[in-house]
């Protein structure tokens, strides 16, 4: 008696079976968890359909020295693309300062990159809107080049394992109890 198929193909199909698991464990890796995209959806924010890795980044920060992106890792960064002269930005930055104060000491880190301005201008700026999150200065523009930004504000929101989650191009109001609910979901995922 003939049979369709080879001895052989019974001892492949294990091996074919622990791949396939293996595959769907890697890019479950990508899948954003479903209370984080309902919470932010609620918010009027989506999240990306999977998370992409963020691109790794030095800048000098406003108030002196540097910061390296991936020094956040372990945090829930906020990551703001921004000018002084944009009205949009100048709407956001002050529910962006009170959600930075609310969540600071619990995990949330930002990060607001004014792309291509002096020292003065934004340190001015920080100063007349009483703003006190860090802030990097991309005088060249080459990282909102990598990050692709053709829009501003561009907010990227990256969990704490450095995968980007959301992407949203124009302002928002940060400090709305919608917005707030999500990044507390946001915050006690993965603790």
């Amino acid at each position: 008696m003939k049979y369709p198929v080879s001895v052989s193909s019974f001892l492949i199909l294990p091996v074919l079976l622990i791949a396939a698991s293996s595959l769907e464990a890697q890019a479950g890796d990508k899948v954003i968890p479903a209370q984080i995209g309902s919470a932010f959806s609620k918010a009027g924010i989506p999240v990306l359909r999977e998370r992409s890795q963020s691109i790794d980044f030095s800048l000098p920060l406003l108030d002196g020295g540097a910061l390296t992106l991936s020094s956040l890792k372990g945090k829930v960064v906020l990551l703001n693309f921004w000018a002084t002269w944009c009205p949009p930005c100048r709407q956001e930055m002050p529910s962006m300062e009170a959600l930075y104060r609310r969540f600071k000491d619990m995990g949330l880190a930002f990060l607001a990159v004014d792309i291509q301005e002096s020292n003065r201008q934004v340190g001015g700026f920080m100063k007349d809107f009483g703003l006190t999150f860090p802030v990097a200065l991309d005088a060249s523009g080459s990282i909102s080049n990598k990050y692709g930004i053709r829009g501003i504000p561009t907010t990227f929101v990256i969990d704490r394992d450095g995968g980007i989650i959301i992407s949203a191009v124009g302002g928002r109001d940060w400090s709305n109890p919608a917005v707030v609910s999500a990044f507390e979901v946001l915050l006690q995922y993965g603790k």
